[in-house]
């Protein structure tokens, strides 16, 4: 299995279009490393913070977890 980034920016499309305001992204450490091989995803990710422990994507802050493909929005 392989996490693309589309398949993130739908999950937080679809958290927007229901009204909630996602708080936070677990990721799988798995899916984290297919994400970072998307250029788009890993600058924005980089750039958002010094400390690996704070970045976020599109302004919501990454939880890495430990289930392997995990991608969830909060």
């Amino acid at each position: 299995m392989h996490v693309k980034i589309e398949m993130l920016n739908q999950l937080i499309k679809d958290a927007l279009q229901n009204g909630d305001k996602p708080e936070k992204l677990l990721i799988g450490y798995k899916a984290y490393a297919d994400l970072m091989s998307n250029p788009k995803f890993s600058e924005e990710v980089t750039n958002s913070a010094l400390n690996p422990e704070k970045r976020k994507y599109k302004k919501i802050k990454i939880k890495i977890t430990q289930d392997d493909y995990q991608l969830k929005v909060i």
